[in-house]
């Protein structure tokens, strides 16, 4: 298990205990991280207080965890390079080649890979 707390904002966390951003919520914290979800009507998931907007998350982003469609993403450039994550992981089904090329030209850390296998993996 990695030893470095990170902060991790969820981009489409989910309430719903059968999605794979409930599940990341979960084991994020599971592993000692502190976890920030993103989720546009939830208060709260499992506890942890939601925010409704990504340009509403302030303070120091180490990860940007993306579950959203890549359509959704497209319009979010500008909060994504606001935010000023350290990382950015495109979840499997979130891939945005032009959305992920741009932020690599802006010189953002993108990486296209599962949070959760990550974290199982001690890769996160």
């Amino acid at each position: 298990m990695n030893e470095k707390r990170e902060r991790v904002v969820v981009l489409g966390a989910s309430p719903n205990p059968e999605r794979y951003s409930y599940k990341a919520v979960n084991m994020l914290l599971e592993y000692g991280h502190e976890v920030v979800p993103v989720h546009p009507i939830a208060e709260k998931i499992d506890n942890v207080p939601v925010v409704a907007k990504l340009n509403m998350v302030s303070g120091q982003v180490d990860t940007l965890t993306l579950y959203l469609s890549p359509d959704t993403l497209t319009p979010m450039e500008d909060d994504i390079v606001k935010l000023k994550p350290g990382r950015i992981i495109f979840n499997p089904g979130t891939e945005n080649p032009v959305l992920m090329e741009n932020l690599r030209q802006k010189g953002f850390n993108v990486v296209q890979a599962c949070t959760l296998v990550l974290l199982r993996t001690g890769q996160f």
